[in-house]
């Protein structure tokens, strides 16, 4: 009869140095099965995955025939061990330290966290960019100063847009409470021009909506990006904004008021 342990870690050198500890064994000591090598997940922050192990001892392990012999020669005990893929133990170690993105070690503090995965995403595309962040009444806010901005931000801000995502969603899957986090990043004040652009091209577009009496299309838009538009003529009383489509990117249209009023008194004549 054997009796099987199961031990986790980051890679399966550590998992195999817990089982070792744990049992007070040394690695040549136990036989174990590689159940999984595990992940470095995204950038080693998101779906990340410990390696398992699980190990095999004895219930009651025979006692040499002699004080002097060993019970089996130590190549009988490699390959034994290592029979898995014929590797010596050399190369079977060598194999487990692959050049990979080890997992973060997540800090309590939401805003040091988001520090700390934002500074390993940025660090991934750009060099010498640096993270300030600070938390307020809407929530934690990180800015990215140096660095390649252009290719931070992307087209329409599409990677800016990817990153605050994947930022907030690590950020919610570890804050222990059941309160949403919102989060927003910036690259050296894109979002406060971006803003600035998108309402005076709302309001010019709006004012020629109600000159030709005619909807316009502002084409595919970030949801950021038309709350923006949404907001910045929500007080005009001649016009409405909708957004149509589906999917992330959807089109916004706006329709000046006397289209729907005419409609309106057409269908109760």
């Amino acid at each position: 009869m054997m009796s099987s342990f199961e031990y986790s870690a980051k890679n399966v050198n550590k998992a195999i140095e817990n089982a070792c500890a744990e049992l007070n064994l040394s690695p040549d000591e136990i036989k174990y099965d590689i159940l999984s090598h595990g992940s470095s997940g995204i950038f080693g922050l998101a779906g990340v995955k410990k390696a398992k192990i699980r190990v095999h001892l004895p219930e009651k392990p025979k006692e040499p025939n002699t004080k002097n012999q060993p019970l089996t020669s130590d190549s009988e005990l490699k390959d034994e061990i290592y029979s898995e893929e014929n590797k010596s133990p050399d190369q079977f170690f060598a194999d487990d330290n692959r050049d990979v993105p080890q997992p973060v070690e997540f800090e309590e503090n939401p805003l040091d966290l988001g520090r700390t995965v934002l500074q390993r995403i940025v660090d991934a595309i750009t060099n010498d960019a640096k993270i300030s962040a600070e938390e307020n009444s809407g929530g934690l806010f990180f800015n990215v100063v140096g660095g390649n901005a252009g290719i931070l931000i992307g087209k329409k801000g599409q990677t800016l847009d990817a990153i605050q995502s994947l930022v907030e969603k690590i950020i919610n899957k570890h804050n222990p409470h059941n309160d949403k986090i919102r989060v927003q990043v910036d690259v050296e004040g894109y979002l406060e021009t971006r803003k600035a652009n998108l309402e005076k091209l709302a309001e010019r577009l709006a004012h020629k909506s109600k000159r030709i009496r005619k909807p316009i299309s502002l084409g595919q838009m970030s949801a950021y990006d038309r709350r923006i538009v949404h907001l910045a003529l929500k007080h005009d009383p001649d016009i409405r904004t909708k957004s149509k489509g589906e999917g992330y990117m959807r089109k916004l249209v706006i329709f000046p008021q006397k289209i729907r009023k005419q409609r309106q008194q057409m269908r109760s004549q």
